[in-house]
């Protein structure tokens, strides 16, 4: 069957309305399987889980990860003329550099785990709008992020991880998450890149100004109004992913904010997804038990860059490899009783 594709908002938001789901035979199966394995029963804990969620989604009860895909996008954020960040926008098209020359983080965990990797810069040069003076994206150019991120899935990967450069992202990942849960702006904003006292404070102001310039409170408008080039890319990769059947790896803050208004929108949307870590930015850990999501890894990580979320390929290679190169007890020749 062809994947569907899309030219319009509307057009993205009904394929978004009809899932697809996991394969419930290969979930069955593998669940089967693993209570043959040669091991006392949840001998191998959230393991288990792992290897069985992965099993539905791949359509196999002995699956392999054989071809991760990371992709990072990178876009600049209009409202970094506010001071928000201590760093200038010059460093995303700086990092972007560095990731195609393999120096970066990302690259290193990439090659440890045998992912390949992509990365798409998205209009550096041209910033999305400032929030506080309206939407950060008008309709066409958030449909073309979208799309970007859409298209920028291999279909043939058995494994996705979405990572992000843009300076001012956090600011634009906390006003989003202000947005969908409401409470104060304040709850929701962290130093990002390090910045003081002061530009917290002015961070807090800017979120405040960008949500009451922005009342509308529809998940994907928020993502519109509040969000980047990249976070948008990132939503229509993990959208393209469900279509597909691909599991997904969540990264960090910025990352999951971006799949808040994908499962906001459509409930049980983010369902082929799990959490790959919780970041030391301090909403993170609040903004995935909003999303029930339960973090593989926490290491005090804030990078970005899909980094946290590329570390946990190891532990879900490690799942799929007990789950599917175990011995059962009857190929062992071992007494289950």
């Amino acid at each position: 069957m062809t994947t569907p594709t899309f030219a319009s908002l509307a057009e993205f938001r009904a394929i978004i309305s009809n899932l697809t789901a996991p394969e419930e035979s290969a979930a069955n199966a593998a669940r089967d399987r693993n209570n043959q394995l040669t091991k006392p029963p949840a001998a191998l804990g959230r393991l288990e889980e792992l290897a069985i969620w992965y099993a539905g989604w791949n359509g196999s009860a002995r699956p392999e990860i054989v071809n991760p895909q990371i992709i990072i996008f990178a876009g600049n954020h209009g409202v970094t003329a506010r001071g928000v960040s201590a760093f200038p926008s010059e460093v995303t098209v700086q990092m972007v550099a560095n990731f195609k020359a393999g120096g970066a983080a990302i690259n290193q965990l990439a090659r440890t785990f045998g992912a390949r990797i992509d990365v798409h810069a998205m209009d550096l040069e041209r910033p999305t709008a400032d929030f506080t003076q309206g939407p950060a994206m008008e309709e066409v150019e958030f449909v073309d992020a979208l799309r970007t991120g859409w298209n920028a899935v291999d279909p043939a990967t058995d494994l996705l991880v979405t990572g992000e450069m843009g300076i001012g992202n956090t600011t634009s990942a906390s006003a989003i998450a202000a947005a969908l849960f409401d409470g104060q702006p304040s709850d929701w904003i962290g130093r990002g890149t390090g910045v003081s006292d002061e530009a917290l404070a002015l961070k807090i102001r800017v979120v405040e100004g960008g949500l009451e310039r922005n009342p509308d409170r529809e998940p994907l408008a928020i993502l519109q109004n509040l969000g980047g080039r990249e976070l948008a890319a990132m939503v229509g990769a993990i959208a393209r992913a469900r279509a597909e059947r691909i599991p997904v790896i969540l990264d960090g803050f910025i990352s999951t904010a971006a799949a808040a208004t994908l499962a906001c929108a459509q409930p049980g949307a983010l369902d082929h997804c799990v959490a790959g870590h919780v970041s030391a930015e301090a909403a993170h850990g609040e903004m995935l038990a909003r999303l029930g999501l339960n973090p593989l890894l926490d290491l005090g990580m804030r990078l970005g860059e899909g980094s946290g979320a590329a570390l946990a390929i190891g532990v879900l290679k490690g799942a799929i490899a007990c789950h599917s190169g175990m011995a059962t007890f009857a190929e062992a020749g071992v007494s289950d009783s």
